[in-house]
């Protein structure tokens, strides 16, 4: 039966086309690359198109990936060749690299889709749990103890302790458990397919690797009684196959689990003996079929001796079953249920020996490498003083005195080029301060970190990116729930909104600040003599930066809290960017610019599959940059050899930049993401558009004396479905607001501009989008909508093409 089921496992990754990626793994640098089917719309015309098209769609958090279907039929075979989409999601899983799998599980997981917990590899005889790929799963919800304060919680749910319930087939299937579940799992306003079920697309293809794999979803409520089906959070497990052949996975769930519900037919009850020894706390319920379609549900108590009880009456449809089931879920998370973190789990997983994803070498040396980090982390702000000096006060004051070499505020009425030359002699001693400091041990770890080898760089990384994110989450959500809060309600308030705002800063401490010190070391040894340790050890940084870049890590290059570009370092990292794409390699830079918390770094990481920093509260501080690939194929189409992506952080509307700086770094903002951008995506919310387009307006003007147009799109969030005609008079209406803004404007007439297309490339009919609302339904059991991505993946292709047009 093994030797089958081999069998059968090797021809579904052959049909898929995957059969060399089960040794040499797919990375996440290869699904990320755009080729031809990023700028086409080519059908899925044999099985071995859906692994791609299934990952293009699930970067781009389109909750349609798992609808893909190509069920062409083999004359030679007479066989179908449909694939099951929990056997292609197991196919992908087993032939990813774990830097992939953790991609796919958070990209699964906004689409509200459950995620592998436990893996069968049928040809290695081993099952592992995907400790490792759940890591990086945040999510935000509000507890029925914090509803009344209107106050949410954000949380990584592999440390979150709830209870587990599963749900487990014994014998042959009378009711489809996945689609009970997802109507379980269903909030009150809209319905949503968590667990995949047959005929969700090709009626009953058959599962053939993909039996035995253990699925994980959670159900985390909002706070609205009027919405929430359960009022408190727990995990939700689903083994696929008949736990008379999955017995490891089996013992597994009765050994974590709060509950285990088993779908059984009433002829199966002679198994029941074998429950009492099981260990482990969990409660058993039957849900059996009698007669027909007649269901009860039964409970089964082991002590002192095995009784099986009814606890509800003969139930004659779905519905009346799923009441009585949701009902006993209530009562069960009332009862104070035994309590797990999905990291918990893995002590049950040894006990039935399964594997531990990340218990691999290179991810447990890369976790005491970040370890070696995070533990000298007392405080944040006390850390960032002892061991990352060098971006302190100094760097700020070295920030404010370079800016002011053409700002020149302070200059009164001293004489220019002397008041230059003073700061030039201030700039020279706040630098000679920066060079005192050696490499503190923080900083020294963490460059070990880095000078490994590239899949341990990439744990490394994130372990680190974790662990701080532990570190500061609690102390920043309410401060940014503070931030945000005032910013709506009293936006003129600014005294407050900027100290709230260097609060944040104070408290944060991620990846971001590690760079920033790498940078201003590698500038303050520039310095130095060659000979020099410190010189030495820098000047590996920016070519390890590159590779980072690579890897698809975003990179800082405005610094958030200084408002400043380290220049040196920032060239170096290009520089080193440069040799490894070898020195032909031609570039396009796309940007988006616009409001404060209006979704622009959600609209790129759709739009391309990134993973531009998103979480509750948090705006965009600086500008971070990602580098995406083009396949050879499409270069030529493109015109350029890679694309470099630029998020920038917010611009404020008028009221919140009245009484200080920040109207005139909104300006520098949207002028630099201009000026470095061949296409810039404006992203308009309708309450501050008027503010937003002023900006975006003068930040192309200042282009007009460098002879540069760059290609423009405006995309206006959250809008709800419009008509073709509504479309065109609003896109009309946009053209006349800026052509009037122009008409208005005094230094724009003095630039001699009188139209728009002196200052911009701009289609009206391809470059103005109008994109639904994120979310279908109410946060956090709703899934990205499909229209929201949808209409984001087209902008890219039409971008794409646009900027063909353009450039041919």
């Amino acid at each position: 039966d093994r030797d089958k089921k081999l069998y059968l496992d090797m021809e579904v990754l052959s049909m898929l086309g995957l059969e060399d990626q089960y040794d040499n793994k797919l990375t996440r640098s290869s699904v990320m690359e755009i080729n031809q089917n990023d700028t086409s719309e080519n059908q899925l015309d044999t099985p071995k198109s859906l692994p791609e098209a299934f990952l293009r769609r699930l970067m781009m958090l389109n909750t349609s990936a798992r609808s893909l279907k190509c069920a062409s039929y083999d004359v030679d075979t007479g066989r179908s060749n449909a694939i099951n989409p929990l056997d292609l999601i197991t196919a992908l899983f087993l032939c990813s690299d774990g830097i992939l799998q953790q991609d796919i599980v958070l990209k699964m997981t906004l689409c509200q889709f459950a995620v592998p917990l436990l893996l069968p590899n049928c040809e290695k005889r081993e099952i592992t749990m995907m400790l490792w790929s759940l890591r990086d799963i945040v999510r935000t919800f509000r507890p029925p103890q914090q509803a009344f304060l209107k106050q949410s919680c954000e949380e990584r749910l592999v440390s979150s302790r709830v209870p587990l319930v599963s749900f487990v087939r014994l014998g042959k299937r009378f009711l489809s458990k996945s689609q009970m579940l997802n109507k379980l799992l269903s909030n009150s306003q809209h319905s949503h397919d968590t667990f995949y079920h047959c005929n969700m697309v090709c009626g009953d293809v058959p599962r053939r690797i993909s039996d035995g794999l253990v699925e994980m979803s959670w159900y985390l409520p909002c706070g609205d009684r009027n919405v929430d089906k359960f009022t408190e959070p727990l995990a939700v497990a689903n083994l696929r196959g008949d736990i008379k052949a999955f017995d490891k996975q089996f013992s597994f769930l009765c050994q974590t689990s709060a509950a285990v519900y088993i779908f059984c037919d009433e002829s199966e009850m002679d198994f029941f003996k074998n429950l009492q020894k099981k260990q482990g706390t969990a409660e058993f319920f039957l849900i059996s079929r009698t007669q027909g379609k007649h269901f009860t549900l039964k409970m089964v108590t082991m002590e002192p001796s095995l009784k099986i009880a009814d606890v509800s009456q003969t139930k004659k449809t779905d519905t009346e079953l799923l009441k009585v089931l949701k009902e006993s879920i209530s009562k069960l998370l009332e009862g104070r249920p035994n309590k797990m973190s999905v990291a918990n789990l893995a002590e049950g997983a040894h006990h039935c020996d399964i594997l531990i994803d990340e218990e691999s070498d290179n991810c447990q040396s890369a976790w005491n490498n970040a370890n070696n980090i995070t533990e000298r982390v007392k405080t944040t702000s006390e850390f960032k003083d002892k061991h990352l000096p060098s971006q302190g006060h100094i760097w700020k004051a070295l920030s404010w005195v370079e800016t002011e070499h053409w700002r020149l505020r302070k200059v009164g009425k001293e004489n220019t080029e002397n008041y230059r030359k003073s700061l030039k002699t201030k700039e020279k001693q706040l630098r000679g301060k920066q060079q005192i400091f050696e490499i503190p041990a923080g900083m020294v770890s963490f460059i070990h970190g880095m000078v490994t080898s590239e899949v341990q760089r990439y744990y490394f990384l994130k372990w680190l990116e974790i662990k701080l994110d532990n570190v500061c989450r609690h102390q920043l959500s309410a401060l940014q729930d503070q931030y945000q809060e005032l910013s709506q309600k009293s936006p003129k308030d600014t005294e407050k909104i900027a100290e709230l705002d260097k609060q944040i800063s104070v408290c944060s401490l991620r990846m971001e600040h590690f760079f920033r010190e790498c940078g201003q070391l590698y500038e303050c040894a520039s310095y130095l003599p060659e000979y020099t340790r410190q010189r030495k050890t820098t000047e590996q940084l920016p070519a390890l930066c590159a590779q980072m870049l690579l890897d698809g890590f975003p990179l800082e290059f405005v610094d958030g809290d200084a408002a400043n570009i380290p220049m040196k370092w920032t060239a170096a990292v290009l520089t080193e960017l440069h040799h490894i794409l070898h020195s032909k390699t031609k570039l396009k830079v796309i940007t988006v610019i616009g409001a404060e918390n209006s979704g622009k770094s959600t609209l790129l990481n759709t739009m391309f599959g990134l993973r531009f920093a998103v979480s509750k509260g948090t705006c965009t501080r600086g500008a971070f940059m990602q580098l995406i690939s083009i396949n050879s194929k499409v270069r030529k189409e493109l015109g350029c050899d890679c694309i470099l992506i630029i998020d920038t952080e917010g611009l404020k509307p008028h009221p919140m930049a009245q009484d200080d700086h920040s109207h005139e770094r909104d300006k520098e903002v949207a002028s630099l993401a201009v000026a470095l951008s061949d296409v810039a995506v404006v992203s308009v919310s309708n309450s501050r558009e008027e503010d937003i387009l002023e900006l975006v307006l003068h930040a192309f003007t200042r282009l007009k004396d460098l002879g540069k147009k760059p290609l423009c799109h405006f995309v206006h969030i959250n809008t709800p479905a419009v008509s073709a005609a509504e479309r065109k008079k609003r896109d009309k209406e946009l053209v006349e607001q800026l052509e009037e803004m122009i008409q208005n404007d005094d230094e724009m007439k003095k630039a001699d501009i009188a139209e728009l297309s002196d200052v911009m490339q701009f289609n009206i009919n391809n470059c103005n989008w109008y994109i639904p609302p994120v979310w279908h339904g109410v946060p956090p059991m709703a899934p990205v909508s499909v229209g929201y991505s949808e209409k984001a993946f087209k902008c890219n292709s039409l971008a794409n093409r646009e900027n063909q047009r353009i450039m041919s």
